[in-house]
């Protein structure tokens, strides 16, 4: 079984015509609380391609297949901001994210745990080609290097 990160690219929420990345340029996505929650992201290539070399063979199990970075929200979120040319993140207390977007909300930006895709990279001699969600946000969401 895979269980993969955020997806990011085309055809996505984090790709530039995607719904995630039109809520950032609204400034409809707000940085809650201190931002802590990390994420832990793949490309859709990336992850398309971990799925073929799952299928082609391996040990059997449960994995992550993420890029090698998990990030902290107050990390990932402004610089995906700056990737798509958008105004920062506004900050917002953790109370009024959870009246304006609930708790489920408030736990992905202050509590999420991230996940390591480093078992699956190991057993099945994997590598994303975009190890970090940095430079492929800058790839898949149109920013200059």
């Amino acid at each position: 079984m895979l269980r993969y990160g955020f997806f990011y690219g085309p055809g996505t929420y984090y790709a530039p015509d995607g719904g995630t990345a039109q809520e950032i340029r609204a400034r409809r996505f707000p940085l809650v609380g201190g931002g802590t929650g990390i994420s832990s992201f793949v490309h859709v290539e990336d992850a398309a391609d971990a799925t073929v070399a799952a299928l082609a063979g391996g040990a059997r199990g449960r994995y992550n297949v993420t890029d090698e970075e998990p990030a902290a929200a107050a990390q990932w979120l402004p610089h995906a901001a700056a990737c798509l040319g958008a105004r920062r993140p506004l900050r917002v207390p953790a109370l009024v994210g959870r009246l304006a977007a609930g708790p489920h909300a408030v736990h992905f930006a202050t509590t999420l745990r991230g996940n390591s895709g480093a078992r699956f990279r190991e057993t099945f001699g994997w590598t994303p080609a975009h190890p970090s969600w940095r430079e492929g946000f800058r790839q898949a969401l149109g920013a200059p290097a």
